[in-house]
């Protein structure tokens, strides 16, 4: 069960562009340029990215070193993370309804390993859910992060190896969920055959999710019931 962070779990507010400015200004001693729209895409996209942009010679050769400096100076940003995250509607409730690893709501059911798929560095995520107390019940090493490569898709196998290292069994297909907000959360999910459950609380509506191919379609996670029956594949739960 993988969820993404920005707009599907929380607003951050503006962190994670913050950590961008910091480490760009540090790195290079000026104003970062701003890319274009950072929904959905991967913190390896948007570096390489910015990079270009600001003229750094050979961005691809620099960005993990780019991305090792974000990762330096992430747990920095704590306190400002606890002042302008947001919990968006019904996350918290919904991560904590999964947390007893049970999909059965009191009956004897699969066990439920949630972790993140996320656009965001590790460091970034933990900040993230960290500032709204959402991290104990999440395994972050059974997730998959943004500096892995450009392509959100490419996330999806390096989560199911983490995650059948880390408690063996197989993770391929709609054994493994993804939760989020955008087209590319979607496509990601589907390009690898796992299950794509569309949140309607970012900058897409319903009907683009539906669209883009999602097998449900929640409009927000405030209706915690209606979440795990979108999750778990339960009839009556579809676009």
């Amino acid at each position: 069960m993988l969820w993404d962070v920005d707009y599907t779990l929380v607003d951050s507010g503006g962190t994670g562009r913050d950590l961008y400015e910091i480490a760009f200004r540090e790195m290079f001693g000026r104003d970062m340029p701003q890319p274009g729209s950072m929904a959905g895409r991967t913190d390896r996209a948007i570096a390489l990215e910015v990079l270009t942009l600001a003229g750094v010679p050979d961005p691809r050769r620099q960005v993990d070193a780019f991305h090792a400096l974000m990762a330096a100076r992430a747990p920095g940003l704590a306190g400002l993370a606890r002042e302008q995250v947001r919990e968006l509607p019904g996350a918290a409730r919904a991560v904590a309804a999964l947390r007893d690893g049970r999909a059965g709501q009191g009956r004897a059911g699969p066990e439920i390993i949630q972790s993140l798929l996320t656009g965001n560095i590790r460091p970034l995520a933990e900040v993230k859910v960290g500032a709204l107390g959402l991290a104990e019940h999440l395994d972050f090493d059974a997730g998959a992060y943004g500096d892995v490569h450009e392509e959100r898709a490419e996330l999806v196998p390096v989560a199911r190896g983490n995650a059948a290292r880390g408690y063996g069994g197989d993770f391929d297909g709609e054994a493994t969920v993804l939760v989020g907000d955008t087209p590319l959360d979607v496509g990601a999910a589907l390009a690898t055959g796992a299950r794509a459950v569309g949140v309607a609380t970012g900058g897409f509506s319903e009907a683009d999710l539906a669209a883009s191919g999602a097998h449900a379609v929640l409009p927000d996670l405030t209706d915690t019931d209606r979440v795990l029956a979108a999750i778990l594949g339960r009839d009556g739960v579809v676009r």
